[in-house]
């Protein structure tokens, strides 16, 4: 086949699993957790190394921020081959337990994306491949992490998020973002729920694991709120659920 159009590399990759951070910067960091590591392709947003784990060929490609580059991204992947996804990323904490440094694996995702609604209509729920989401909370156990499990939600506007007062639309922001909080929504994040929806349209499988970077609910309530930009832990338990999914195989 011809190299895609965004992507820019064709098939012969031979990678059926991808692990997606959004930054381009985390690529090679991660790679370096797997035999062989080698650049691949760099186009656009999408940085990309190749590796092996167990003898299988693995690859990590960033997505850049948000849903139409995650949904591009996956959808270029899948006609190259890739078959299991698996998104490393950060998030920032909603729940009150949960805090910076923790790791969160997103079992759904509210779908607050506009790109999901360009596939299928709202109420189909984006949730993650049970498979690959039992992997992922079992390498974080094995590691020892401190990890949740469950919904997150996922956002275009970061700033929305941030500084949802000064929006036009603040009204429905701030009361959308309680009734999540409510409702039980660990996390606050950019590209779950593109990658769920667009990997259930497709018939691939998608997982999420999440560093939090910090929780802007338990700094308003005054209550301790450590900081942590080191995403090794994510990336850890990453490598772990790769490790167990391909030795399964």
């Amino acid at each position: 086949m011809e190299p895609l159009y965004h992507i820019g590399f064709d098939d012969t990759h031979g990678a059926k699993i991808a692990i997606l951070p959004g930054d381009p910067g985390r690529v090679e960091k991660i790679a370096q957790y797997l035999d062989n590591p080698r650049f691949h392709h760099q186009n656009r947003e999408y940085t990309t190394w190749l590796g092996e784990l167990n003898g299988e060929t693995v690859m990590v490609m960033s997505t850049g921020m948000g849903g139409p580059s995650t949904a591009i991204g996956v959808e270029e992947l899948f006609m190259t081959g890739v078959r299991t996804f698996i998104r490393v990323g950060t998030c920032g904490g909603m729940a009150e337990q949960v805090m910076g440094g923790d790791v969160v694996v997103a079992t759904g995702a509210i779908r607050m994306d506009g790109t999901s609604k360009e596939y299928v209509p709202i109420e189909f729920p984006a949730v993650a491949d049970l498979d690959i989401t039992n992997a992922l909370v079992q390498g974080a156990k094995n590691l020892g992490l401190t990890w949740h499990a469950g919904v997150v939600q996922c956002k275009d506007s970061f700033y929305g998020q941030h500084s949802p007062d000064r929006m036009p639309i603040s009204y429905e922001l701030n009361n959308k973002w309680q009734a999540w909080i409510k409702a039980g929504c660990l996390a606050s994040e950019m590209e779950s729920a593109s990658l769920y929806i667009v990997a259930a349209t497709l018939g691939a499988k998608a997982g999420c694991i999440l560093n939090v970077v910090w929780n802007q609910e338990r700094a308003a309530k005054g209550l301790s709120n450590p900081e942590c930009h080191d995403t090794t832990a994510a990336i850890r338990a990453t490598i772990e659920a790769v490790r167990l999914l391909t030795a399964k195989a």
